[in-house]
């Protein structure tokens, strides 16, 4: 689509545009079920390389992220639920709106995503949060839930997952699953950065779904080691959040 004067592009429009990305006509995980948002601008790539920078040290990563996270926030809640109400301002009655009841629902994929919640918190503070901790079995690589703490019906909320990084793509895929089988409808999920191989796959996953899902990322690397290592990637987000926990 050619841009106009004064528009500005959508974020299907942004998808692989960067240096170095992948375009959407050429990527393995084009799906109606998923619908990847390749965020493209200059400070989220900006704190991305920082990010990616072995020499940031714990506190800065975590502040970082959690500035990151909120420009993502912005195109994730693109389609937030909305209800129309009246505001009294000091001279007249202005129509408005407020987000739509019931609350939207962050929730942050144990221990990485927790480094995540302030940044999306900060934007939609009235949300309420739930938890899933779902580890991957390094031999395996393989989705393994720990534990959760999510409303039993879900149905007619909107779920906002948060997980630095898509790497085999099973942990964001079972999480969805997880929301699915409780009633959820309308999921978004919003990761730093994503590999091809686990994008194709989260897309497989949602695929026998049958339920739409969002995809925010901050970019699309190249591909995963042997090790299941998003490369160039930035390393372990967990680690580098909260230090090594052993």
């Amino acid at each position: 689509m050619p841009r106009t004067p004064g528009r500005h592009p959508t974020p299907s429009e942004t998808v692989g545009r960067r240096e170095g990305g992948v375009g959407r006509g050429d990527a393995p995980w084009d799906s109606d079920a998923v619908e990847l948002r390749d965020i493209d601008h200059p400070l989220v790539s900006h704190k991305l390389g920082l990010l990616r920078d072995a020499r940031t040290p714990s506190p800065l990563f975590r502040q970082l992220v959690d500035e990151l996270v909120t420009l993502l926030a912005y195109e994730a809640t693109r389609e937030v639920r909305v209800e129309p109400r009246e505001i009294q301002t000091p001279v007249a009655v202005a129509r408005g709106v407020q987000l739509a009841r019931p609350r939207p629902l962050v929730v942050p994929i144990l221990r990485a995503g927790l480094g995540m919640l302030a940044g999306m918190t900060r934007l939609i503070p009235t949300a309420e949060v739930g938890f899933v901790g779902m580890a991957r079995d390094e031999q395996t690589l393989q989705p393994v839930t720990y534990a959760e703490r999510l409303p039993h019906d879900l149905s007619g909320r909107q779920c906002y997952v948060l997980d630095p990084m898509l790497a085999t793509g099973g942990s964001l895929g079972g999480t969805v699953q997880f929301l699915v089988d409780r009633g959820a409808d309308h999921i978004t999920c919003i990761c730093l950065l994503a590999a091809p191989e686990g994008i194709a796959r989260f897309r497989a996953l949602i695929d026998g779904l049958g339920v739409p899902c969002t995809l925010v990322v901050a970019a699309v690397d190249d591909h995963l080691n042997e090790h299941g290592y998003i490369i160039p990637g930035l390393g372990d987000a967990g680690d580098r959040l909260f230090g090594l926990a052993e």
